[in-house]
């Protein structure tokens, strides 16, 4: 997928033009929403996270979308659709924004967005261990899919996954709500806070290595952005705590290649059809 930048100056390609906005008014973006980035036709949630944090971004005298509380409302389809960026608060440090995705006259995201500046230096003044260190090296985990001639969302991003917590593949699943991988964008976009919003949905669900089966619907998503990742491969971890009445958490880190914490999210979601306990 090919694109101009709003300035028309030069090409974007891949996630940079599958995630552009275009501003149409005060407070509201358009945005042809990319079939790739999806399964079935029904789209990515970090996907349309990023895209909704492309329009708060711009919206804002602020970089970065630091805290994102998205609300999927019903699937997204590949097309035209338009942001709405209500604000709601706008300071020296944060601005919060209300941001609707709609298709048809009908919402089908809506999120309470916060941006902020985050200095790309910063040091943590204390950081926790870093499960990153659990994921094996590159060369000794598997990508699902083989790197030439895959399509869909599995064409867009490049993901090695820890063997030990892939059991489900192969009707053989863990028991241990937890998948380890590391991500990267195919097209060679760099790590950024938008790629971020995308990372942290982009695994399978956790709750398949409890013999969960098919499409877990995300109903609700929070993720925050807590540095300005480094180049390279992101290191993504995935966890859950409950299995119950049809209903799976699960809760994601994101560190960057220079073994930093970069993001955080916690969504709830719906079991597959058939898994419901």
């Amino acid at each position: 997928m090919d694109a101009r930048r709003p300035d028309g100056e030069q090409a974007m390609s891949g996630f940079e033009a599958a995630t552009a906005v275009k501003r149409i008014g005060e407070g509201r973006y358009e945005v042809d929403l990319d079939g790739d980035f999806g399964f079935a036709e029904a789209l990515n949630g970090g996907y349309l996270m990023a895209v909704l944090d492309r329009a708060a971004v711009d919206a804002s005298p602020h970089e970065h979308p630091v805290s994102t509380a998205a609300t999927f409302l019903r699937p997204a389809k590949p097309g035209r659709a338009e942001l709405l960026v209500d604000a709601r608060k706008t300071g020296r440090t944060a601005a919060t924004s209300l941001v609707s995705l709609v298709q048809g006259d009908r919402p089908v995201v809506e999120a309470l967005i916060t941006t902020g500046t985050l200095t790309g230096a910063a040091e943590p003044v204390f950081a926790g261990p870093a499960p990153a260190a659990d994921v094996p090296p590159l060369e000794e985990c598997t990508s699902m899919l083989p790197a030439e001639g895959t399509e869909g969302f599995a064409g867009q991003v490049d993901m090695r996954f820890d063997r030990s917590t892939m059991g489900w593949l192969d009707g053989t699943p863990s028991g241990r709500p937890e998948i380890r991988a590391w991500f990267r964008l195919r097209d060679g976009y760099a790590p950024d806070a938008f790629s971020l919003a995308l990372a942290v949905d982009a695994l399978p669900p956790v709750a398949l290595n409890l013999g969960s089966k098919g499409w877990a619907p995300t109903v609700e998503l929070t993720w925050h952005m807590r540095a300005v990742p480094a180049p390279g491969w992101l290191a993504v971890h995935g966890t859950g705590r409950l299995l119950s009445d049809g209903w799976f958490d699960e809760e994601v880190e994101v560190w960057d290649s220079a073994g930093r914490l970069v993001a955080q999210s916690r969504q709830i979601a719906r079991v597959g059809t058939g898994a419901r306990k």
